[in-house]
């Protein structure tokens, strides 16, 4: 059991936990479930099921059920969710509510967590408010004795926001919403085939009820050429700047045109924009051959992806620790994301700023309703109408009398390839084009940059790349060190003035050597930035890399075909090995999102009684209805515990109880298709890093010289996800925060989640709650003024 230290902090003993889910299912509500479950089991706490909702809470009886270790084993990949959730008319009135609260008291259940929208979490609240009164008139109508209305006095209240839509404000994303993104471009990338090969225009219409986040996103992940979404409607007259941008496409030679729809599209006088509406038109002007596409409750189904069964883990568990910690003071809360924090925040607070925006929209208000929905959504927005339109000759900066706002910049991929850097490379592209620039691209990273391998790359040139995996531009490990003097020339010769790396260690590494050579090479004194990109997540500077998001699914979804093996032949352990260098973030991570036994890390160093008990504990495992199991180890974790002698000797000590497998998950997990996460954040990362360019190319243009000039630490940067931001840092600064040896950064936010992961498999492990969110308040936007 967890040990004393943690007990001091918070225990659970005697409490009861009642969970569940209402409204729309949601992919990853299931994760949140078991989350629950598992970790309020860990601090000795009582923990039901409540089925079917409300309408369960409101009948009672079999409805709320006491739940074991076990009741959750294999819901982690399935889809909805497994406890059911329904519309419930009669909790909507008081008395339906008393049933609820009797039926709550008679299994001595005081700790709700509700996963669900915000008509949920509404009601909930609600039900908290009323509590005392309804257990007043419960006790007044001998429902329950006096000692039970003291005893439960008190109602606490703990919401995690599961939906699709992310139409939620508080939280930068709900759980859902990333694997509907994956439904909605598994079919956007499945239909640009056929619409290339017959010169089609696809409309297709996504879910988002009043939201348009899944449009916007799924828009800016597919490159599509116009999107409608409701809290950004169309100007007047936008069917003619609709069918001219279509047709400047085609006259491009782009062979398709995808437009997407949300539900909930509207007009600048709030009238419905529908699919069908903008075929007719798309038919009628241009004469196109034109299909919608609905997609329909295809978005709500499928399995979670790694995102959300990971997000949904750490709510889940925040969760618990939220109920635990709170008092009859405390108001209801949501367990919310921000950036990559788990915080919370004041249930009420997040409903009312929902509801705001909704009313903004209806108020034609609609810069308000951007700004409402919250930071993420502007920036999808913002990104979005800087990538879907190329501006005239007229419309580009030109030279202005102070300085020259026209430079020539280069872009290139080092390192592994990794998927996303294609996305990366067109936005850099065409953010570039937009600010005036002349864009050049650089093939096989330093070393092609060396032999002169350097064109001009044009708007056209990128169309459809962010659904490509790997590294169009070609990628090499290559550093620059021993190419110098060649890759100076070269940048003379095209007189290069700003350079964008997109790329792992060797990116970061790559840079720390041109930025040392500026003492020699005037060439060097420029503007640089680079933009992390490696399936290993181990540069310094960022929590997020692109790329590791698509392998971290790569290896769940071969886990849950794995997991699905063990089941069927019974009593089998797969040991699985993961890429990541001497980074343990994909074995940790992937063991979190498939629900493995065991993770071994280079970072956390393992022995061989370590090894010894993780077989105890699976020769434990294999005596319940649980009879398979899963280890995950990164492939340079140790250097004498190798993946082979792992299985050897899991397969000795097991003999008899269980057999081993092994697999090697290899180079896939750097191919495939990106994931929506990686062609978004390689997408906003990567404008963001231009436009950081282009100011610093401003600032250290010398006019009389007629040259850029820039030889300060500050002029070469790292753009990378710090908590809860993107931020620039000197990549000299960053060499503190860096083990060079073995290529990882010093401290590394993801170690925090590793005791999440034991205490889910049931291990005895203590768990730091000195960074358990805080309660916060909702950040609210001042008013745009008209």
């Amino acid at each position: 059991m967890p040990d004393k230290k943690f007990f001091e902090n918070l225990s659970g003993a005697g409490k009861a936990i009642g969970v569940l889910t209402s409204g729309g299912d949601a992919q990853g509500m299931n994760a949140a479930v078991r989350a629950v479950v598992r970790m309020g089991i860990y601090v000795e706490a009582k923990v039901y099921f409540i089925y079917e909702g409300y309408e369960g809470m409101v009948d009672g009886g079999e409805n709320i059920v006491e739940v074991t270790w076990e009741s959750v084993s294999s819901i982690l990949q399935v889809g909805g969710t497994v406890i059911g959730s329904a519309r419930c008319k009669a909790f909507r009135t008081r008395e339906g509510r008393l049933k609820a609260a009797c039926n709550l008291v008679k299994c001595g259940i005081t700790n709700l967590c509700v996963i669900g929208g915000d008509g949920s979490l509404t009601g909930a609240n609600i039900f908290r408010t009323e509590w005392s009164g309804l257990l007043e008139e419960l006790a007044s109508q001998g429902e329950i004795d006096e000692e039970a209305r003291k005893k439960y006095a008190y109602l606490n209240i703990v919401g995690m926001v599961g939906s699709i839509d992310n139409d939620f404000c508080g939280t930068d994303m709900t759980i859902g919403t990333d694997s509907a993104l994956h439904r909605i471009i598994e079919v956007v990338d499945a239909i640009m085939t056929t619409a290339q090969s017959h010169q089609r225009t696809f409309v297709l219409e996504v879910m988002g009820r009043h939201c348009g986040y899944l449009a916007l996103v799924s828009a800016l992940a597919c490159g599509a050429d116009y999107v409608f979404i409701p809290e950004y409607p169309p100007e007047e007259g936008w069917e003619d700047h609709m069918c001219s941008r279509l047709s400047e496409n085609r006259a491009r030679k782009k062979r398709l045109n995808i437009i997407i729809v949300a539900e909930g599209a509207i007009d600048s006088n709030n009238q419905p924009i529908t699919s069908e509406q903008v075929k007719d038109l798309v038919v009628q002007r241009l004469g196109y051959d034109t299909r919608v596409t609905i997609l329909g409750h295809v978005q709500r189904g499928g399995t979670p992806s790694a995102f959300d069964r990971i997000l949904a883990s750490r709510m889940g568990v925040e969760a618990v620790l939220a109920l635990l910690e709170a008092t009859p003071e405390t108001p209801a809360c949501v367990v919310s994301l921000s950036g990559n924090q788990a915080v919370r925040l004041p249930l009420m607070e997040c409903v009312q700023m929902t509801q705001d925006v909704q009313k903004a929209m209806d108020e034609k208000n609609f810069s308000d309703a951007v700004q409402l929905r919250g930071r993420s959504f502007q920036n999808n927005l913002n990104t979005y109408k800087l990538l879907s339109t190329k501006k005239t000759a007229s419309e580009l900066p030109t030279d202005d009398i102070s300085y020259n706002t026209n430079f020539n910049v280069a872009v290139l991929n080092v390192g592994a390839p990794a998927a996303g850097m294609n996305a990366a490379v067109r936005a850099a592209v065409r953010i570039g084009i937009t600010e005036g620039h002349k864009m050049f691209a650089v093939t096989d990273g330093f070393e092609g940059f060396s032999k002169g391998q350097i064109k001009e790359i044009s708007w056209g040139d990128v169309g459809g790349w962010t659904g490509q995996g790997g590294s169009i531009l070609g990628t090499k490990r290559t550093l620059p060190a021993k190419h110098m003097e060649k890759i100076a020339e070269q940048m003379r010769n095209h007189t290069i003035n700003a350079l964008l790396v997109i790329g792992g260690f060797e990116a970061y590494l790559g840079l720390l050597e041109l930025s040392a050579a500026r003492e020699k090479y005037d060439e060097f004194c420029i503007p640089m930035v680079m933009v992390p990109a490696t399936v290993s997540n181990n540069v310094p500077g960022s929590d997020f890399s692109i790329g590791a998001d698509t392998a971290l699914n790569t290896i769940t979804d071969t886990c849950d075909r794995i997991k699905l093996s063990a089941s069927g032949t019974k009593r089998r352990v797969f040991i699985i090995e993961t890429m990541g260098g001497y980074c343990g973030y994909l074995a940790n991570m992937g063991a979190l999102a498939a629900g493995a036994d065991a993770a071994y890390i280079f970072e956390e160093k393992f022995d061989i009684r370590e090894l010894q008990a993780n077989v105890e504990h699976l020769t434990e495992k294999m005596k319940t209805s649980i009879q398979r199991g899963l280890v995950l180890r990164n492939e340079n974790s140790s250097e004498n515990y190798t993946t082979d002698f792992i299985y050897q000797l899991y397969s000795e000590e097991g003999k008899g109880v269980f057999d081993c497998r092994k697999n090697v998950l290899g180079h896939m997990q750097q191919g495939g298709a990106p994931s929506p996460f990686d062609r978004n954040f390689g997408t906003k990362i990567s404008a963001k890093a231009v436009l950081w360019l282009s100011k610093k190319l401003k600032e250290s243009y010398r006019r009389g010289e007629g040259r850029v000039f820039a030889n300060t630490d500050d002029s070469v940067c790292l753009l990378g996800m710090r908590r809860r931001n993107l931020i620039f840092q000197p990549v000299i600064e960053l060499k503190g925060d860096t083990d060079f040896e073995h290529r990882i950064p010093k401290e590394q936010w993801w170690l925090k989640l590793r005791p999440l992961m034991k205490i889910l498999a049931k291990y005895k492990t203590s768990y730091d709650i000195s960074d358990a969110g805080q309660l916060e308040h909702v950040h609210r936007p001042k008013p745009v003024e008209a």
